[in-house]
Formats: structure tokens, sequence, C-alpha cells
């Protein structure tokens, strides 16, 4: 089937929340001295909310504490120049509570950086927001008005 330019779909906040759920690694934006600071981080997802292992002596762990942040997944095809992209706002909370905190040392978290992740930050989703890029394709009188 030939293809034809590209459409741009709105995503739901379950098709969203779906898609954050497929990949390991997202962008956390948050403030730090007064500016936006980007940072990659794996994260897992818990009950709809981000969750980040971090180091409670960090500057993310600083930044974040009971800021709104962003956070961004995406997936991309270079190739056929498609993917999706999924942005989430909202509060981040550190989790203090030790049995969330064993608990959550449980659900597969494990951060990639070195050091110490003792701290873990929770990003409730406010605002969600996602959109995919896919390849149009042509229908066969479509096809047929293109040849």
């Amino acid at each position: 089937m030939e293809m034809s330019g590209t459409t741009l779909e709105d995503l739901s906040r379950d098709e969203c929340l779906r898609l954050v759920g497929l990949v390991a690694v997202g962008r956390i934006v948050y403030t730090r001295q007064a500016l936006p600071a980007v940072e990659l981080v794996n994260f897992a997802l818990d009950h709809g909310d981000i969750v980040i292992g971090t180091d409670s002596g960090g500057k993310l762990a600083a930044g974040t504490r009971g800021a709104v942040v962003a956070f961004e997944v995406d997936s991309l095809d270079m190739a056929a120049h498609a993917g999706w992209s999924v942005t989430i706002v909202g509060y981040s909370l550190a989790v203090v509570d030790s049995e969330e905190i064993t608990r959550l040392r449980r659900v597969g978290l494990h951060p990639w950086g070195p050091g110490e992740h003792d701290h873990f930050i929770r990003i409730a989703p406010t605002i969600v927001d996602g959109r995919r890029l896919a390849a149009k394709r042509l229908t066969g009188d479509d096809s047929a008005r293109h040849s």
C-alpha cells in the first residue's frame, strides 16, 4: 500500500499511560537555580504514577521536592518519520513512608546511574498530553488519483 504524507493524532489519557508503560527511560523537567533543567531517568509506573529512584542528596531530589515538574517519554521510528510522544505534568512528592519505600524497591525500578539511589520521587499525573505521528496510507481510490 502506498503512503502519502503523515497524520497527527491526539491520544487519550488512557492511551498515553499505556504507551508510557512500554518504555523504561524518560526525561524529567524541573527547576534548578531558577532555570529549567532536564535529566534522562529510568522510571517505573506505579498505580498510574511515575516513580523515579535517585540520590536523596542530589540535585534532582532537591529540585523536585514538592514542585510541579514535567515528564516526557517518546518512541520514534526515524526511517518512517513516525512515532509518539507523551508529556505528563504533575506535582512531585518524595516518598517517605517506609512501607511504601520497601514496596517500591520490589517493583523492578533499578536506577541505571551510579551511586546510592535511596530516595524515591513520585509524580502524580495532573495533565497528560500525547500525540502520535504516523504515515498516512492511501486507499485504493486515493492511490489511483495519485498515479
